[in-house]
């Protein structure tokens, strides 16, 4: 059933801040299975199921998910995020069958945990609790469903969250976060004479997911073509003036493309041309375990009439080399404690829109961090806007929901799961902090490279994690 449901999700496009179609599916699938719900301003929908039989006295439990995903393409096919939908394929890999999309990211975070949720609406014969299933929006760019939920929107303080990608393990943490985003205005000018035009890009990077993937050493496209072209500027002396910079997906995935219209001098074509050749050579060596196919083009433009001015050129290069992306501090030999990503670069016609995504365990620490980037620029003249702030998370290891689901793993799947706190940002943290007396436990199957178009989700382990699911209700 879950697996027809979130075949049916996924003809519905869903990237953060356009859910209102998905919300819409929601409450229709409420009323076609004669179940109360409802919907607040921010599209955030909660279904609610009566206890089943000698359940009725039990308190409620919650089972939570998002509806948004990350929507990212590789660029083999042409995609609409806002209108396509994902076109998902079964495969076979050494005996285990997974599930992938067609070019794009398949939407597994959090689709495929929402489907078992409304699998669980959906069918008579289990035993639970009163159910409230909440379905939260925007939580892939901001957690804006989470921070507008009212305190009356649900009443249960025991929560499943089926967000997870790792089925073998039992979420107990997870990062804190900050999305900031800052605009910085540029100014026009006519381009010089004796100058060429030039369109730059960084492309085959592998991506990932800014919180699970941010310590593999993945390339950031955005860093990568701003240093190209900075370098460029302040070594090779090259007069070098932008028609536009763009690059990125998602705040929250590490971008693995990025392309910029640049104007030269003329006399500079050789030099500029040596530069690239160096820097694709370098990248080849210096990325070669982990993005084996990302490489850097050069090649002749159109002419442009108006061009971005030196200074705002130099200004927006500069403040995106001054901002780290990846680990900042490991908590241990694999897990960031704090980190950063440059994830989308984006241009209007007055402004550059950059996003930068700092997470922490610590929330100091991500503050601190999240304020020197603010301040540097700041100093270019940029107005930044803190679009997200959600708090770190960690559960009392000793409660009794996370005790319930460790015996439920090793009575059902036959091994004890570890107990991990995650670089990813949950929206635990809100909800533990907006609902007191709230437990939760996160799981889910086993998803891999979310946020990227290489993203796949192992079936079996959706069906595990189906089966634990239903028995920690059966249990409660």
């Amino acid at each position: 059933m879950y697996y027809k449901i979130f075949k049916e999700i996924n003809t519905i496009p869903r990237p953060s801040h356009h859910e209102e179609v998905m919300a819409d599916y929601l409450c229709k699938f409420a009323e076609a299975h004669n179940l109360a719900w409802m919907r607040d301003k921010a599209n955030n929908v909660v279904i609610k199921k009566p206890a089943s039989p000698g359940y009725e006295d039990h308190e409620p439990v919650v089972i939570l998910n998002h509806m948004d995903m990350v929507c990212v393409s590789d660029g083999t096919r042409r995609y609409d995020a806002l209108h396509d939908s994902i076109r998902p394929l079964i495969y076979e890999d050494e005996g285990e069958c997974w599930m992938r999309a067609d070019g794009t990211s398949l939407g597994a975070d959090n689709g495929i945990g929402l489907s078992m949720a409304l699998a669980i609406l959906a069918d008579k014969t289990l035993q639970h609790p009163p159910l409230e299933v909440l379905a939260t929006t925007n939580e892939e760019d901001g957690m804006t469903g989470a921070a507008q939920l009212s305190e009356s929107f649900i009443t249960g303080r025991r929560v499943i969250n089926l967000d997870s990608e790792a089925y073998d393990e039992i979420t107990i943490g997870a990062a804190g976060a900050t999305i900031q985003v800052a605009r910085l205005p540029y100014r026009k000018v006519k381009m010089p004479v004796d100058y060429v035009a030039y369109t730059v890009s960084v492309s085959g990077g592998h991506g990932g997911h800014s919180g699970v993937d941010i310590a593999r050493g993945r390339a950031n496209a955005i860093k990568i073509l701003a240093n190209l072209l900075l370098v460029a500027i302040r070594q090779c002396d090259i007069k070098l003036y932008l028609v536009s910079f763009e690059g990125g997906t998602a705040a929250a995935a590490i971008p693995g493309s990025a392309a910029a219209k640049i104007v030269i001098p003329k006399d500079k074509c050789e030099a500029f041309d040596t530069l690239v050749t160096q820097c694709d050579e370098a990248l080849e060596h210096q990325f070669a375990e982990t993005d084996a196919e990302v490489q850097i083009d050069c090649e002749p433009s159109v002419w442009h009439s108006t061009i971005v001015c030196e200074e705002s050129t130099h200004l927006l290069l500069a403040a995106i080399n001054g901002i780290p992306v990846g680990p900042t501090e490991m908590l241990d030999d694999t897990t960031p404690m704090t980190s950063n990503n440059i994830g989308l670069v984006r241009q209007s016609a007055q402004h550059f829109e950059v996003s930068l995504h700092t997470r922490s365990f610590k929330d100091e620490n991500m503050h601190q961090l999240a304020a020197q980037f603010r301040k540097i620029f700041e100093v270019t003249g940029a107005d930044v806007e803190l679009v997200m702030k959600a708090p770190s998370w960690k559960e009392d290891e000793a409660t009794p929901m996370l005790t319930l689901a460790n015996t439920v793993f090793c009575d059902v799947l036959g091994f004890e799961p570890k107990k991990v706190s995650m670089h990813f940002v949950l929206e635990a943290g809100c909800l533990v902090e907006k609902f007191p007396g709230m437990h939760m436990v996160s799981i889910g199957p086993r998803i891999v490279e979310p946020h990227s178009a290489n993203e796949r989700v192992q079936l079996s382990t959706v069906d595990d994690i189906w089966k634990v699911t239903v028995e920690m209700l059966r249990r409660m």
